[in-house]
């Protein structure tokens, strides 16, 4: 790999990209140098969240994944009650929350038990029920919705659109080997084709996007840079995508891959300043509940957000990874030189109606990024 001075920013390339995915001693630090000094500000960011899972139903089973629960589960969200969501969300205004992130499981209403709840609460599909939950929390609440629920078609993710500050879904990979190991070999909706056909529409239908990669599922460094060149090649065309995870895959007990090595801190240190390099005004985030310990070595390789924290909800996906405390994350942040600032779940640069097209959504979108300014 070429020293720090010698990165040439604006022809990397699959091979220059492997060179960087394979860094190793002078090289690997020299590559968190440039990653670091492609930093623009000295904020890291962080929305203040509440996290709220619509059903714990879905159609895909990773070998990795704790979130995901059967209908005969007695302890299962088939599909929260409207009320439910609405008094948590009423809870979450008394601690400043901002973005209602509402997750779920993938096309969960392909699944008897969820249609039944489905009727019972007067929708015939999960696009429905969401927009009725979304609009409500735009007209109802002080925070902004951002739905984060694996694919959608076009004409979904066109009606999700009008009352949705931001969307996102997380690509994980474009590998097509994947869905032929234990990751993914039970999940139709991770094909790469289709995650990737999704994240294009959002594009396409200009709406302000989170995506990014989970390391350690078993892809190769060369898928990695396939992914990141992928990922590039749409925001290149499209320049919807605000953020991008880099998130590590982490055991939790249960899951199938509970014997599964993680990634190494340095593999992810390469990704990360990699992926720093790689994009141009795209905040690159590491989930600090997954690194805790390791969290602000991401910082000096460029990192500048922290993505969604909070206060009131735990992370339904890592259940056994709490959320630092907001002052923690502030000390984080202070000890490695930087300030924490919040920020709302969609980027300042997409505020604007080209990107919201509701005028609502967009009056209430601007009021609220005047109160962190």
């Amino acid at each position: 790999m070429p020293q720090n001075n010698a990165i040439d920013l604006k022809n990397l390339d699959k091979e220059k990209i492997l060179g960087l995915l394979n860094a190793q001693g002078e090289d690997l630090i020299n590559l968190m140098k440039a990653a670091n000094a492609k930093r623009e500000t000295n904020h890291v960011t962080y929305s203040k969240n509440v996290f709220i899972p619509l059903t714990e139903i879905c159609k895909n089973d990773c070998g990795y994944c704790a979130f995901k629960k059967s209908p005969d589960d007695p302890n299962a969200i088939i599909l929260k009650d409207k009320d439910e969501v609405m008094a948590t969300l009423k809870e979450a205004e008394k601690y400043g929350c901002k973005e209602a992130l509402f997750t779920m499981g993938e096309d969960a209403d392909e699944e008897e038990a969820v249609q039944l709840k489905l009727k019972e609460l007067g929708f015939s599909n999960m696009t429905d029920y969401i927009y009725d939950i979304c609009k409500a929390t735009l007209e109802e609440t002080s925070l902004l919705p951002h739905t984060n629920a694996g694919n959608f078609s076009y004409e979904s993710m066109k009606k999700l659109k009008k009352v949705n500050s931001s969307m996102g879904m997380m690509l994980e990979s474009s590998s097509e080997r994947l869905m032929t190991t234990i990751a993914h070999k039970k999940s139709p909706g991770k094909d790469p084709k289709i995650r990737i056909q999704t994240i294009e529409n959002a594009g396409k239908l200009k709406i302000p996007y989170t995506t990014g990669l989970l390391i350690g599922i078993g892809e190769t460094k060369e898928e990695i840079a396939d992914s990141l060149i992928k990922l590039k090649e749409i925001q290149d065309k499209y320049g919807h995508i605000q953020e991008i995870i880099i998130q590590n895959f982490t055991v939790s007990p249960g899951i199938e891959m509970e014997n599964y090595e993680e990634p190494s801190l340095l593999d992810m240190i390469r990704t990360v300043s990699t992926a720093q390099l790689l994009f141009d005004d795209v905040s690159i985030q590491v989930p600090p509940n997954l690194n805790y310990e390791t969290s602000q070595v991401f910082l000096l390789c460029g990192t500048d957000d922290w993505g969604g924290v909070s206060p009131l909800s735990e992370d339904y996906v890592n259940p056994s990874s709490p959320w630092p405390e907001l002052d923690t994350l502030e000390k984080l942040t202070n000890d490695a030189g930087f300030e924490l600032k919040e920020r709302l779940c969609i980027y300042k640069k997409y505020i604007n109606s080209e990107y919201l097209e509701n005028p609502k959504l967009l009056e209430k979108t601007r009021k609220l990024q005047e109160e962190i300014e």
